[in-house]
């Protein structure tokens, strides 16, 4: 007896085996480690850790402690006993003398027997065999002492035939046990696969919301190297700027010194010839000898001193002097603007968040634009693409996007062939598809940037601004503030460079354009292309 009550607390709870390599865990109960571990990675699932013992939870996956007094104790005990362990944990019930594992139980006998036994067991009806069980008390009636072989669907309850018959039970609806157990294992068989669907299609969440996290933290690393990028240029742009101001004011400082010494100098000389006609009219004035005065020659040396106000050599002291009055103050003015124009690019270039995903329509493309399959490169094609007619097509050379844009903001950018005509920009849904009214900015419904015979130019409603010619980059951004009424084309050079915006009130969502001309080389028409980047 004292050796199945030492038994009974070296049992893992899980397994119901002999403990092997004890695990105890902060509430104070023990596993095997290899049960423990695969409960807790079962757990591991739902984030929620747990005893399976008294259930006690815990925050983290609790930290294995083995239990090395115990582990002593298991291994000894098997060492005394080798023949005891086995999977059940049960023995037999006539076997006295030593633990012998159980091979069956008669549920009538309420016993276990082991091999031996089993062979001079009773072979009859009603000693019914089953796997080896603890406690058998359970498997009998608890008023009549028979062995339940009916279940009761109204009471849910195992019943034995007496109960059926004429017990508290008679009249109900009966079934047999295993025929009971079939039908309830169907149902959670059931409900299993639904629990299973839900669990794949709750993992598939969890695994969505992570990429999104992941996704989150990509976009906040790439976002904080744009800013750290973007404050670099603009300390270089700033520290270039203030050198470029500074050097200005140098050189005007030095022009005005040298400018200023000059005068000086020369007004010095003045002053010093001014002193020595001065000496000699007060000679002149002081004598007595009147012939000597009058025999005196009239030279300029004795002019009226207002008489030479025109002379080269004192006039212009005015001018003089106002050319050296201050710093060129317009200059530098003009230098400072130069700030205001990065801050204006800056906010031009990054107003918004990210690009946006633009696709070609193929059922509004021209039958003479071939488009790519990925849907965001369209070139001129010579070889007619038979697509059917049909009123959203364009007559020629034009493609739409199939995303449209009617609030928000957002920039999208295009790579352009380095040669050939083309046209780029935005238009209302509504736009003609026929005739050169139907071509993207000569009408009220669109707006585009384009090149022809190498001229850049931007237009809308058939009004043309002409572009500087030294664009030389092969790459534009268009970036669109619905809410704003502000589309706006930039070219993507270092740095980027702000070409035209124009102002409008928008009344229909808008949808990308494109529109390519074919160009003549040596008598023959050469396709060109333009490609929407992501």
């Amino acid at each position: 007896m004292a050796s199945a009550d030492l038994r009974d607390e070296l049992l893992c709870s899980i397994c119901l085996c002999i403990l092997k390599d004890p695990i105890m865990l902060r509430c104070g109960h023990n596993f095997c480690r290899v049960c423990i571990d695969r409960m807790l990675d079962t757990q591991e699932e739902s984030g929620v850790y747990s005893c399976p013992e008294c259930r006690e939870k815990f925050q983290e996956r609790p930290a294995l402690m083995r239990n090395i007094r115990l582990h002593n104790v298991a291994e000894r005990f098997l060492f005394m006993q080798p023949d005891s362990e086995e999977v059940t944990g049960i023995f037999c019930t006539y076997c006295v003398d030593s633990p012998v594992p159980a091979a069956k139980s008669c549920l009538l006998c309420e016993a276990s027997l082991c091999s031996n036994h089993l062979r001079v067991h009773s072979k009859s009806a009603e000693h019914v065999l089953c796997e080896p069980r603890a406690n058998l008390e359970n498997r009998k009636c608890s008023v009549h002492k028979k062995i339940l072989e009916y279940f009761c669907t109204e009471d849910s309850a195992g019943i034995c035939v007496t109960c059926s018959l004429v017990g508290e039970h008679r009249g109900h609806q009966v079934e047999m046990l295993d025929e009971a157990s079939e039908k309830k294992k169907k149902k959670l068989r059931n409900v299993l696969q639904k629990l299973t669907t839900r669990s794949r299609e709750t993992q598939k969440i969890v695994q969505n919301l992570e990429a999104r996290k992941k996704k989150a933290q990509e976009n906040a690393v790439e976002k904080s190297e744009r800013v750290t990028a973007l404050c670099r240029d603009i300390r270089r742009r700033l520290d270039d700027l203030e050198k470029r101001v500074l050097s200005e004011i140098s050189r005007q400082e030095k022009e005005e010194s040298l400018l200023t010494s000059t005068l000086i100098q020369k007004l010095e000389i003045q002053k010093d010839e001014l002193s020595r006609k001065m000496r000699h009219m007060e000679e002149l004035c002081n004598m007595t000898d009147s012939l000597t005065v009058l025999q005196e020659p009239d030279t300029g040396d004795l002019c009226d001193p207002e008489e030479e106000e025109g002379d080269g050599d004192t006039g212009g002291h005015d001018e003089l002097l106002q050319d050296v009055d201050g710093l060129d103050v317009a200059v530098i003015s003009d230098t400072l603007h130069t700030l205001w124009d990065i801050i204006r690019g800056i906010r031009r270039g990054i107003y918004v968040e990210g690009p946006a995903d633009i696709l070609l329509d193929v059922s509004t493309a021209a039958n003479n634009i071939y488009i790519v399959n990925d849907l965001k490169t369209a070139a001129y094609s010579q070889q007619n693409q038979n697509r059917p007619e049909t009123e959203e097509r364009f007559q020629e050379y034009q493609v739409m996007s199939s995303s449209r844009f009617s609030a928000g903001r957002h920039y999208w950018d295009v790579e352009i062939s380095r040669s050939g005509n083309w046209m780029v920009g935005m238009c209302y849904p509504s736009i003609d598809r026929r005739g050169i009214q139907s071509y993207i900015g000569y009408n009220n419904k669109s707006w585009s940037y384009f090149r022809y015979n190498n001229q850049y130019s931007v237009i809308h409603d058939s009004k043309e601004i002409r572009l500087p010619d030294n664009i030389t980059s092969d790459r534009v951004r268009i970036c669109l503030d619905y809410e704003a009424g502000r589309l706006s084309f930039f070219e993507l050079c270092h740095p980027i460079r702000h070409l035209h915006t124009f102002t409008a009130t928008f009344t229909e969502p808008l949808h990308a354009a494109l529109c390519i001309f074919r160009r003549k080389v040596e008598g023959c028409h050469v396709g060109n292309w333009l490609r929407i980047k992501s």
